[in-house]
């Protein structure tokens, strides 16, 4: 996990500390938010990327995140995006972040099943 986290930490101009929060942040969403069998497979395909999904983990509950995530999708994108800048992350950075982030789950899944998964959520091919 740790070569992960420096890539992308590397890619995006961020500290490591940073990139694994955001990191952490993404694949509990994906985790919430996209379909149960391929993220799975993704976050199996990752050593330790469960428990960096539970040291990240933090129910948004109130403010405009709770009442966006509440309308999952967008909303539940919209959220993942306040977490994101509440890292200090600017649209560029989260972009970098995510893009770095599905070109590792290509290495380990593969195109078709990152694809069903970016299919799954409204406005996260802009991401990816």
């Amino acid at each position: 996990m740790q070569e992960i986290i420096d890539r992308i930490a590397t890619a995006a101009g961020i500290d490591p500390a940073t990139a694994e929060q955001a990191i952490g942040a993404i694949l509990g969403f994906l985790q919430k938010e996209g379909p149960d069998s391929q993220v799975g497979h993704l976050i199996q395909s990752i050593p330790g990327a469960s428990e960096l999904i539970a040291a990240n983990a933090t129910e948004s509950s109130g403010g405009l995140g709770g009442l966006m995530g509440m309308f999952g999708g967008a909303g539940g994108l919209m959220a993942l995006a306040g977490k994101l800048q509440g890292l200090g992350l600017g649209m560029g950075e989260m972009q970098t972040v995510g893009k770095e982030l599905f070109q590792v789950a290509r290495e380990k899944i593969g195109e078709e099943k990152v694809g069903e998964i970016a299919a799954s959520v409204p406005g996260l091919h802009q991401f990816i």
